[in-house]
């Protein structure tokens, strides 16, 4: 099998169109139909259909671009594995970081620690809420990522970090009934209008949840991914949110509004380091990987952090 018949098929799937795949690769639009041929001759599979709009693959072509993603990518990272030698660890290592979660907040000193002791990888950060972070991890597009939950899901390990308790952060002048050590009961904050992530956010799903074991019905008025949005429209009043105090800490501002531990029930989760079952480690993102683990298990054991716990 060429290699660079998969490296092909990967972007005319990506790009949805084999023309636009032929501009790209630079190759002659014909040459490249026929790479793809070969290949469906190969598999005896149809591995894309075809339209006016472009290619969109069938199942064993979607089979099979996962397959060819990641061994594209182990070809390459040998490339540079094998050409660097005995040198410094080289290559780039991408981690996926949930918005809301630890992994946002340990994103800075992650960057600042691999800079000073592994100045020859580059690190590729994101942070997204759209993207699956366990399938991007499968197929090899994401080498590790911190996420929400402490699985199972197949082809992915979990390593456990912590757990994070989650708080609400309220407008300056919201008053609650509060006990002795001035958290808030979640019955307390059933009617006070409430700025949340959409449903499919694992944020959205605890507090969800939390407010269903109760019997009791959140009053959302409004679905907010953006942090800055939501920190802005607490400051003015607009509605609170509930989150772990990794996130809330950041977008508080003093005199403008005000974190609250919650109780009855306390809202909890775990986070954990996700990496692929399959798909070999490279020297350079296990070197991350234990940068990784590192922050995070020093963040969980520092008092700086209310409500979050170490994992064994």
């Amino acid at each position: 099998m060429d290699i660079r018949r998969l490296q092909a098929f990967v972007k005319i799937i990506d790009l949805g169109s084999i023309s636009r795949a032929a501009d790209l690769l630079n190759i002659a639009q014909p040459a490249l139909s026929q790479q793809l041929a070969t290949l469906e001759s190969v598999f005896k599979q149809k591995l894309v259909i075809r339209s006016k709009s472009g290619v969109t693959p069938t199942t064993a072509g979607s089979e099979l671009y996962r397959h060819a993603q990641t061994l594209t990518k182990q070809f390459d990272r040998a490339m540079v594995e094998i050409s660097q030698g005995a040198g410094p660890l080289v290559g780039k290592v991408s981690v996926g970081l949930s918005p809301y979660s630890a992994g946002s907040t340990l994103s800075v000193e992650l960057l600042r620690r691999v800079r000073a002791r592994l100045p020859n990888i580059t690190l590729h950060l994101t942070e997204s809420f759209d993207d699956i972070y366990s399938e991007l991890i499968m197929t090899g597009r994401l080498d590790m990522a911190v996420i929400h939950g402490a699985g199972p899901i197949k082809g992915v390990i979990f390593t456990p970090l912590m757990k994070e308790e989650f708080f609400l952060l309220a407008p300056h002048g919201l008053e609650f009934p509060q006990d002795d050590a001035g958290a808030v009961q979640l019955v307390d904050i059933k009617d006070i209008a409430l700025l949340l992530p959409p449903k499919h956010n694992f944020v959205r799903k605890s507090v969800d949840m939390a407010f269903l074991r109760k019997q009791l019905e959140p009053h959302i008025v409004a679905e907010i991914e953006a942090l800055s949005t939501l920190q802005g429209a607490i400051e003015e009043g607009i509605g609170s949110t509930i989150l772990p105090w990794s996130v809330a800490s950041r977008i508080m501002v003093p005199g403008r509004s005000r974190i609250y531990p919650l109780r009855n029930p306390v809202i909890q989760e775990d986070v954990s380091l996700c990496i692929p079952e399959i798909i070999p480690e490279t020297e350079a993102s296990v070197a991350v990987r234990e940068l990784l683990i590192e922050l995070a298990r020093a963040m969980a054991t520092s008092r700086n952090w209310p409500g979050t716990q170490a994992t064994t």
